[in-house]
């Protein structure tokens, strides 16, 4: 694991949840100097205690041990406003509506942050009946590659999976669609707006 919960940060969602170390303490059943002890950085709590210890903080495991709660500010699941999270070590590609803390193979994931596809990975769309048929000229070795397509309208997402040594094509159901997504396995995310 990269992290594990700091006594800053145990103290910060303590104190935010107006608790003091006793009250805490008699929530976990342990001893208010061990609170005490997490907090100063004399000591952490037990791998036991983590998943009790983020249910009397309010906020989950993964956010207690990122060190960061999470307040969703999309709070109309806004499709368009959703992110994507791609992981280094496995490939798992992950879509959230909103804001939230993801973790795959031990480590947190960053969003993926969209941006306007260059020369290198411009994004073709051919309207094909009632489809886009998408295309990047982009190599597609075992090394470097385009990983996924979608497609983001108000209403969902589409998704195509893509693997080395094959096309960079994919084709998505016009209806709706606000932008259409591509991720390089080196240069990581672009988007082209519908």
């Amino acid at each position: 694991m990269d992290n594990y919960v700091t006594g800053a940060v145990i103290r910060r969602l303590r104190e935010a949840k107006r608790m003091t170390q006793e009250e805490l303490a008699q929530t976990l059943f342990v001893s208010s100097k061990a609170v005490s002890k997490w907090e100063t950085g004399q000591g952490f709590p037990d791998i036991s205690l983590l998943e009790p210890l983020a249910g009397a903080l309010g906020i989950s495991v993964i956010e207690l041990l990122s060190g960061e709660s999470i307040s969703n500010r999309n709070l109309s699941s806004n499709m368009t406003r959703g992110k994507f999270y791609v992981c280094p070590v496995c490939g798992n590609v992950i879509r959230t509506i909103g804001e939230a803390v993801i973790s795959c193979c031990g480590i947190t994931l960053p969003p993926q942050e969209a941006e306007s596809a260059d020369e290198a990975h411009a994004i073709r769309l051919e309207t094909v009946e009632d489809e886009y048929y998408v295309t990047v000229d982009h190599p597609m070795t075992k090394d470097h590659y385009i990983s996924f397509f979608a497609a983001v309208s108000d209403q969902g997402v589409q998704f195509v999976k893509l693997y080395p040594e094959g096309g960079a094509e994919a084709r998505f159901k016009i209806n709706r669609v606000k932008g259409i997504y591509a991720y390089c396995n080196r240069h990581g995310l672009f988007w082209k707006k519908r």
